[in-house]
């Protein structure tokens, strides 16, 4: 799906793709009465985070980036769903909705600045032209990496665990 960058971003981290994620968890009681369909939603997350993210690192087009960014951190949320972790699923659910927002609100920051440029191998200095926009994206990336003191910290630590 591609659109303004506001509704990227509310399609991307609230609404839409949440939405399965959450179809998922309201249907657990269901799900839990055969372990076959819960080993089957682990396989669908787990292919569905790694191929999202190997195709995401290929990409050019920034928006598209961070779209498949958040294709395989659904993929993460469906696969701890398989493991009946429900509500570990929807707390990092929350989580990704706040920084992925951040990540393209920013992103539409950078396009708009740039002329309307998305190809990412054009950029070249942004440091030096948008200070609090690369702030802001250097936060909502360690955050989706998922390093310490950030949202994303805190979801992942209890994903590992």
């Amino acid at each position: 799906m591609e659109g303004p960058t506001p509704v990227s971003a509310l399609i991307h981290a609230a609404t839409m793709v949440t939405a399965g994620v959450f179809l998922i968890i309201r249907m657990s009681p269901i799900f839990e009465l055969s372990s076959t369909v819960l080993i089957l939603i682990i396989i669908i997350g787990s292919l569905t985070s790694f191929f999202s993210a190997t195709i995401g690192m290929v990409q050019n087009d920034l928006k598209k980036v961070i779209a498949y960014s958040t294709c395989s951190q659904l993929g993460y949320m469906i696969m701890i769903c398989g493991f009946s972790f429900y509500d570990l699923s929807l707390f990092h659910l929350i989580n990704h909705g706040f920084f992925k927002a951040l990540l393209f609100l920013s992103a539409g920051s950078i396009i708009h600045v740039i002329n309307d440029e998305q190809d990412m191998r054009k950029y070249g200095a942004l440091k030096n032209f948008l200070p609090l926009i690369f702030i802001f994206i250097i936060i909502g990336s360690i955050a989706l990496l998922g390093l310490p003191f950030l949202s994303g910290f805190y979801s992942k630590d209890l994903i590992v665990e």
